[in-house]
């Protein structure tokens, strides 16, 4: 079950803030264990680097790329450039994203503008490309991650990547009933509270700095007791774009570990 093999994936985001597992670098060291052709991107390539050696130790190959993903030019030709070399491109995973702390009143409008970019953008224009590809192909599985913060207040100003995420899981709803016809599924996954490398820099930006005081608040806010890991995330969208996901499309599986469920009240 959920084998991938003779699929060719594209991966955005597929490297790895710092030390640990990122969403992006379990999701494509996963698919490459299942048998897909993975080819990762990142805007940092010694991030992308990173995560290729750890895949290829593993004796699976990660083919990478540097590419801004809020550019278009560069999109196009990142996409052009997996056919180019894989001949398909079954799977697309987008996975990019960042916050940055604000109100509408203290956010600054370049801010919100390179959040909207970075969050929702990004995922239209790498679809702007692929779809085609994947309409021609009578085939495709696109996975989008957007956050609990698109359905919820979590407990931090971030207005910008808040109505970004959101935006992006009706993005993909309304997608994917346009392509349902042509063999193309898109679904989200809506990760939680997960603890990644990003925490440490989330802990900056919303915390003060105390790290350890950022990673118990987030323990505390989750019912289960704890925030979830990037496997989590991983396992998630590997049965979004398998063939056992066949018959769904235009959904979230949010994985939470029941934060949206809950009151959000914590003790």
């Amino acid at each position: 079950m959920l084998k991938l093999n003779g699929k060719v994936a594209l991966v955005t985001g597929c490297g790895s803030i710092g030390p640990g597992w990122g969403n992006g670098k379990a999701i494509a060291t996963l698919l490459a264990r299942q048998g897909a052709t993975v080819f990762g991107v990142d805007v940092n390539l010694a991030a992308a680097e990173a995560t290729r050696a750890v895949i290829e130790a593993e004796g699976n190959a990660l083919a990478i790329a540097a590419c801004d993903v809020t550019d278009g030019a560069q999109v196009d030709a990142l996409v052009a450039d997996c056919v180019a070399r894989f001949g398909r491109l079954d799977i697309l995973i987008n996975n990019v994203g960042q916050s940055e702390p604000g109100t509408p009143a203290t956010m600054e409008p370049e801010v919100w503008d390179r959040q909207l970019q970075l969050n929702l953008t990004s995922a239209y224009r790498t679809c702007h490309a692929a779809l085609p590809v994947m309409e021609a192909q009578r085939s495709g599985a696109i996975v989008n991650v957007s956050s609990v913060a698109g359905l919820r207040w979590v407990g931090k100003d971030q207005v910008g990547y808040a109505a970004a995420k959101a935006g992006l899981m009706q993005f993909s709803r309304v997608t994917a009933v346009a392509y349902a016809a042509k063999g193309i599924r898109m679904n989200c996954v809506v990760p939680g509270l997960v603890f990644t490398p990003l925490v440490r820099r989330l802990a900056d930006r919303y915390g003060g700095g105390d790290f350890e005081a950022m990673v118990a608040r987030r323990h505390a806010q989750v019912p289960m007791g704890r925030m979830g890991d990037a496997w989590d995330v991983a396992n998630a969208a590997l049965f979004l774009v398998s063939d056992e996901a066949r018959y769904i499309t235009g959904t979230e599986i949010v994985v939470d570990g029941g934060l949206t469920a809950s009151t959000g009240v914590v003790g």
